[in-house]
């Protein structure tokens, strides 16, 4: 796979591999083909490596006895960020990473599948940075972000979407879709919007009054 350092403009957003389930190799070659920052999790670089990816960023706790040294002599060059922080994932850290750097905006691969505590933390997460970042998970089977308070977009008839609150979120109405939503309250775990669709071609509103909002573009 090529070098991805082609970038268009400094408003790109960056690219974290996390390690979870790998996706696959076109969605990771349009995501790269722009990223002016590929920063890949310690857990996951044997993996990375032999995709042939250029790595700009190995950051994590490395408490899984990586030889440092070893990486650094196959990509150069490379910034090793050891994160010790035991509070925090080694997604978060390469979310304070890219804050303290000044990026705005990144796109995250292999940060879903495997294990389930894993993923379910790693979509949460993304509320945390709101005011920070602006966060895109992605893999072969979904694109989830966080919702501003009103979002509007085009989508074809039939399109699934999923909108998932972390916590509770109140005063939430919605135009085009399957299943309305009418100044609604919905919470994690007991009433979610999940598996809807927009109900034609054309513009999709979602409005929110309180709360934090995820939304989950499905490709099934």
């Amino acid at each position: 796979m090529s070098s991805h350092h082609i970038v268009r403009d400094d408003q790109e957003p960056a690219l974290i591999i996390a390690n979870g389930a790998s996706c696959s190799s076109e969605l990771m070659g349009q995501l790269l083909e722009w990223s002016p920052l590929v920063i890949v999790l310690d857990s996951a670089i044997e993996r990375v490596l032999p995709l042939g990816i250029k790595v700009d960023v190995l950051l994590g706790d490395f408490d899984n006895e990586l030889d440092i040294e070893y990486y650094k002599t196959l990509q150069f060059p490379l910034e090793i960020v050891c994160a010790p922080d035991q509070d925090k994932t080694d997604l978060e850290k390469a979310f304070d990473y890219l804050v303290e750097k000044g990026h705005k905006a990144v796109n995250v691969v292999w940060a879903t599948g495997r294990r389930a505590d894993h993923t379910i933390t790693n979509m949460t997460n993304i509320v945390r940075f709101q005011d920070k970042l602006k966060i895109v998970i992605l893999d072969d089977y979904s694109k989830i972000f966080q919702l501003p308070k009103r979002y509007e977009k085009w989508y074809p008839k039939g399109f699934p979407i999923s909108i998932i609150p972390v916590g509770t979120v109140h005063g939430i109405t919605s135009t085009n879709l399957d299943y309305l939503l009418h100044d609604e309250t919905l919470t994690m775990g007991y009433r979610t919007g999940s598996s809807n669709h927009a109900a034609q071609d054309g513009m999709v509103t979602i409005e929110h009054k309180e709360g934090d909002l995820l939304l989950m573009e499905c490709f099934d």
